[in-house]
């Protein structure tokens, strides 16, 4: 009977079954979002199935029992009986969406916009990992071309630039501004995905005064000119700034391009060789290991053709990047209708 009475559920499960599948989901998206980046290295096919919707269900059963009989002319003459038992069952259940045809188009395809990507800086993230990760070419400064082989190291002026606006970023001087417009009638509730700018505030810091100059020019914007509205394209207009973004399989070819590969798999034309940066920045954004086994402690790891890709866990910088990199996927995919259901029960 006390065996019976410390089962219980309720409060417990729900903390319990919280954090444990939410450290289980963000570690299955980590390792699923590697290998995507891996298989486009090798010009393999990225397979996108994000888990939608956790349900786990329990079951407790407790049962007491007992018995008491007396046969005074029986020897013994007293029979005494009882017993209990208790069954807890567990049958989670996973409902996944597959990314395919329009939702896929949509959510990787298509470039990701100013107007989504800026803000982020201002949320806290890098500007220099955003657009390293995110923006093919600033009015014509083009960052490294993924899995190319001619001239595909970039133009040293864009990781110049984005060394300027990370320390402006971090100097307080750089803003973004979004401006979204009423939703005209009969637009059949289509939002409007809003006009940025950004904007170089002034300072008396001949350091920083120095810095913003050259951010500036790099821009193309006068040296009076505190704020310029950010454009996607090529070729600006005046008073703007062409940004053209890459979509986020671009981003991913843009990792997979830097991964650290088997020399072997180069030899044997698995795979083109790794492509690196020019100018100031010379460290991959996010570094990729390769090697017959994963370390025992990594920030994610996965296996691939018999060979192990991993991030390690001591490197902050790539782990910020790649958490970036999440967040990329998380907005794309909230871009993209809803697709295709599949239930799967837990076995």
């Amino acid at each position: 009977m006390s065996l019976c009475g410390c089962f219980s559920l309720g409060t417990t499960r729900l903390y319990e079954d919280q954090l444990g599948y939410s450290r289980a989901l963000g570690d299955a998206e980590k390792s699923d979002t590697l290998l995507n980046v891996v298989r486009i290295r090798y010009a393999d096919t990225p397979i996108f199935l994000q888990a939608t919707q956790v349900i786990s269900g329990y079951q407790l059963q407790r049962n007491v029992s007992g018995g008491f009989e007396a046969f005074p002319a029986a020897n013994p003459n007293t029979f005494l009986n009882g017993n209990a038992s208790a069954q807890l069952q567990q049958s989670p259940t996973f409902t996944f969406q597959p990314l395919s045809g329009s939702q896929f188009a949509q959510s990787f395809i298509r470039p990701l916009s100013p107007a989504d990507l800026l803000p982020l800086a201002m949320g806290g993230l890098p500007i220099d990992v955003l657009f390293r990760l995110g923006v093919q070419s600033i009015n014509g400064l083009s960052n490294a071309v993924p899995l190319t082989q001619t001239g595909a190291a970039g133009s040293p002026d864009f990781f110049l630039l984005l060394q300027d606006l990370r320390r402006l970023q971090i100097a307080g001087l750089l803003s973004v501004r979004l401006r979204r417009d009423a939703v005209p009638p009969g637009s059949h509730g289509i939002s409007d995905p809003g006009r940025v700018y950004v904007s170089i505030a002034a300072t008396r810091d001949s350091a920083l005064l120095a810095t913003a100059n050259e951010a500036r020019r790099l821009l193309g914007m006068p040296p009076s000119v505190r704020e310029a509205e950010v454009v996607y394209g090529l070729s600006p207009e005046p008073g703007q700034v062409a940004l053209l973004t890459r979509s986020m399989l671009g981003v991913m070819a843009q990792l997979g391009l830097q991964i650290d590969v088997p020399p072997d798999d180069v030899t044997r034309h698995r795979t083109l060789p790794t492509v690196g940066n020019v100018g100031p920045e010379q460290r991959p954004v996010v570094i990729i290991r390769s090697g017959v086994e994963a370390p025992a402690e990594v920030f994610t790891s996965v296996q691939y053709r018999r060979t192990w890709f991993w991030i390690a866990e001591d490197d902050f910088d790539s782990e910020l990047a790649f958490s970036v990199l999440q967040i990329l996927l998380s907005i794309a995919r909230t871009e993209s209708a809803p697709g295709a259901i599949v239930t799967i029960p837990a076995g």
